[in-house]
């Protein structure tokens, strides 16, 4: 019979396996201090949690590769819009480098200074969606019709990226970055803290770029005024410790080219 405790162990130790703790302490069962039977059991059992752990890597690995090709895809899909409107050519790169800069002068985490970047890529991937018209477009004067497309772009973004899981709250950035803290931003309203911090990051960092970037009805502003207009911001449209944050920043490290 085998030894009550060699079998308390061994059971103990396949329940902790099934629940996936994997550990070494079943091949100490395999042990010359226990019968046969509890070390051939034991043998097989540490057999089976290496193949468990072998294809969980694997399978982690995989998914790992299909996020990487997801995000490769959308990133392609958003970088293709300066095809159709070369006055937004390179805008994403440059706001995802601006974000994610900024992020790490709020001292935030590597993982959400990353996110940040990405967001900043991805935030205005809903204007794939936009008509000739509106890119076609060479003066300021938008009817009716026309603005209600622009602010529909970050509910088109989230449309498009929603599945993508494991962009996490990149995809809150990407849907909020047009809020504002007054409330009277698009497309929820939303107002003050409400507003994600990573959202609030892309809203001045995305202002910033559109301000000093040339169009066809406007040359681009100088860094200078671009700043002065976003402290006007503070506080009313844009977080102003963001705004502070970014003005420094910019100082410091000047534009993204």
């Amino acid at each position: 019979m085998i030894p009550l405790k060699g079998r308390e162990n061994l059971l103990r130790l396949i329940r902790e396996i099934a629940g996936g703790t994997y550990s070494d302490d079943i091949m100490e069962l395999t042990g010359p201090g226990y019968p046969p039977e509890i070390r051939e059991i034991a043998e097989a059992v540490g057999m089976m949690m290496v193949r468990i752990e072998a294809r969980e890597y694997h399978l982690e690995q995989l998914a790992e590769q299909l996020k990487a090709n997801s995000l490769k895809t959308v990133t392609a899909i958003a970088t293709a819009l300066g095809e159709r409107d070369a006055y937004t050519a390179g805008h994403g790169d440059r706001v995802g480098a601006y974000a994610a800069r900024l992020g790490q002068r709020l001292g935030l985490d590597a993982d959400t200074v990353e996110q940040l970047r990405i967001a900043g890529i991805l935030h205005d991937i809903g204007k794939i969606g936009f008509s000739d018209t509106i890119f076609s477009n060479e003066d300021t004067s938008l009817n009716k019709d026309m603005l209600l497309e622009i602010r529909s772009h970050p509910q088109w973004s989230y449309n498009i990226l929603q599945d993508l899981d494991f962009l996490g709250p990149v995809l809150e950035y990407v849907y909020d970055h047009h809020e504002r803290l007054d409330g009277k931003g698009y497309p929820r309203g939303l107002r003050d803290g409400e507003i994600p911090l990573g959202a609030r990051i892309l809203a001045v960092v995305d202002c910033f770029d559109a301000m000093t970037t040339n169009r066809p009805y406007q040359p681009g502003r100088t860094p200078q005024h671009a700043l002065a207009v976003l402290g006007e911001m503070a506080g009313s449209a844009l977080d102003p410790d963001v705004v502070e944050a970014f003005m420094d920043d910019i100082e410091q490290n000047g534009m993204e080219s």
